[in-house]
């Protein structure tokens, strides 16, 4: 039965491996993605990932976005995290878990630095998809692209036609 299961997949690859991936690395980042959308969402992640996808959707970013201001950067600096494009796939699903943690805890201030921090990285994932350009052009440094693929799958405008664009 597997073996036919198997036979009859298509040949689209939905999964992206690194160059540090084997051939037997079945469970690869988008599965932490999906995984991580599958945990106990905040509503306002929702709200701020169905914002960014609408706003893709229609505006495409070809209004060049600006860059994070030196108090947003602060506020990362603070909690201890680097920009986006500076980011790796693994901090940033560690990064998304913690925000997700705090965005369910009962302290007023942790909800408001997950939600800040979250509408912080999605400014800089705009600008990063408006200018097309970062300056660390490295496959080590892709976190940026984790933190789309959270959104794309924590929003409810996703949809099939979405997914197979990303991937």
């Amino acid at each position: 039965m597997f073996s036919e299961m198997v036979e009859k997949k298509s040949n689209f690859d939905l999964t992206s491996k690194s160059a540090f991936s084997s051939e037997d690395d079945t469970f690869t980042s988008r599965s932490i993605a999906a995984l991580l959308a599958k945990n106990n969402v905040p509503l306002s992640h929702k709200r701020i990932a169905d914002n960014y996808l609408i706003i893709k959707k229609i505006f495409k970013f070809q209004a060049c976005m600006s860059r994070i201001s030196n108090v947003e950067k602060s506020v990362l600096e603070k909690y201890d995290f680097n920009t986006l494009e500076f980011t790796t796939m693994k901090q940033m699903y560690s990064e998304l878990e913690l925000l997700q943690k705090w965005s369910s805890s009962d302290d007023m201030a942790l909800k408001e630095a997950s939600d800040n921090i979250l509408l912080i990285r999605v400014k800089e994932l705009k600008f990063l998809e408006a200018s097309r350009y970062a300056s660390i052009s490295n496959e080590i440094y892709n976190g940026y692209m984790a933190l789309e693929q959270y959104l794309i799958e924590i929003s409810k405008f996703q949809t099939v036609k979405n997914m197979r664009v990303y991937y």
